[in-house]
């Protein structure tokens, strides 16, 4: 299979369902029906020239806060969840509830440009509960589903 940013390049914006197929991941479409509905927010696909993460990806925000961006990867997806100054405190407390897998990520990944920036490999429905409640430490929902 090619790679995602070769599949779908700037110029062929990916439909949801062709997302959907290539992570081939049931959680891919549990994170999105989640942030739309306990946000109350609706995805922005946008293209990324980033090296380390070429091509499409879904970002949500709320009320201007960005609360995380997801990555398509072949069979999984990955979630970029910032931590910031403000959100240290409850997430290092959060760190002993989480799997193992987030809390050597977490550990491993140093604070800079104003957060720990999180990419965290969505392989699991545990991985996806820590993924959900790093986006309730930065910002509170309010539509509990």
């Amino acid at each position: 299979m090619s790679a995602w940013s070769e599949r779908f390049t700037q110029d062929h914006k990916p439909t949801e369902e062709e997302i959907s197929g290539f992570t081939g991941s049931v959680l891919w479409h549990e994170i999105n029906e989640y942030l739309q509905k306990a946000y109350n927010t609706q995805p922005i696909y946008t293209y990324s020239k980033c090296v380390a993460q070429r091509g499409w990806n879904v970002k949500y925000q709320k009320s201007g806060k960005s609360l995380c961006t997801l990555y398509p990867m072949d069979g999984y997806f990955i979630a970029l969840v910032v931590i910031g100054h403000k959100e240290q405190a409850k997430a290092e407390e959060y760190m002993h509830m989480s799997t193992e897998y987030i809390r050597s990520l977490y550990r491993k990944t140093p604070f800079s440009a104003g957060g720990r920036w999180l990419m965290i490999h969505v392989t699991s429905r545990e991985i996806l509960d820590d993924v959900k409640h790093l986006i309730d430490i930065r910002k509170p929902v309010k539509n509990r589903i």
